[in-house]
């Protein structure tokens, strides 16, 4: 298992460093833009470049750069959402996307406000969706802003710090733990372990306020 993660870590790790940065940026701007992140996860990609990060000064500007790339990601969306939102909406895509999952991103909007916009960074479908519904709906884009920003970088700061933490760990561990390969794959599955049940919890305590009703709850 050592020699396994150590090959897949000196593979990370052998992409030129500021490429492997910018393909995260723009990995989880695609997610957060056009959709892309419904198909082909920007998260998968962030975990994969956080893995080969080699000093604090990298995991610092991977991280930075993960953050400017999901606002980024997410100002596209809602500006695509003020422009051209319903075209979309009616798209081949949007329809592939299906209307009820457009309808619960507008109904959780309405009734949340910006709580919607800052939890749906953790929500399967949302995470996508709401950008564009927020410029539909008219949300001023500095108040979009404002609740996105610290979703972004909180999101950023787990994945960037948990994933790279695991990899200079096990370079430690491996040249006196046998077992080392072994930790450093436990690692990595239980943030994903985390992750995943974060956001089945998140996305159940939310559920009622997508749901059909006629007592909507307001947000800020």
């Amino acid at each position: 298992m050592n020699d396994f993660v150590l090959w897949a870590i000196e593979i990370v790790q052998s992409v030129d460093p500021v490429l492997r940065t910018l393909l995260a940026g723009l990995a989880i701007m695609l997610e957060t833009s056009i959709l892309i992140g419904l198909i082909v996860p920007g998260d998968t990609v962030v975990l994969v470049a956080s893995i080969g990060v080699e000093s604090w000064v990298e995991g610092v500007f991977l991280g930075g750069t993960v953050v400017v790339g999901a606002l980024a990601g997410e100002s596209i969306g809602f500006w695509l959402g003020r422009w051209a939102g319903p075209h979309i909406r009616h798209s081949w895509l949007g329809r592939r996307i299906g209307e009820r999952h457009w309808v619960r991103s507008e109904r959780y909007l309405r009734r949340r406000g910006g709580i919607a916009i800052f939890l749906s960074r953790f929500l399967p479908v949302l995470h996508s969706l709401v950008p564009l519904t927020v410029g539909m709906s008219g949300f001023g884009y500095r108040r979009f802003i404002a609740w996105t920003l610290p979703a972004c970088v909180l999101w950023s700061t787990i994945y960037v710090g948990v994933a790279s933490a695991a990899a200079g760990s096990y370079k430690e561990l491996s040249q006196t733990v046998h077992y080392a390969g072994y930790v450093f794959v436990g690692v990595i599955l239980l943030l994903l372990v985390v992750v995943v049940l974060t956001k089945k919890i998140i996305a159940k305590r939310e559920e009622r306020h997508m749901a059909e009703s006629d007592d909507p709850v307001t947000g800020s």
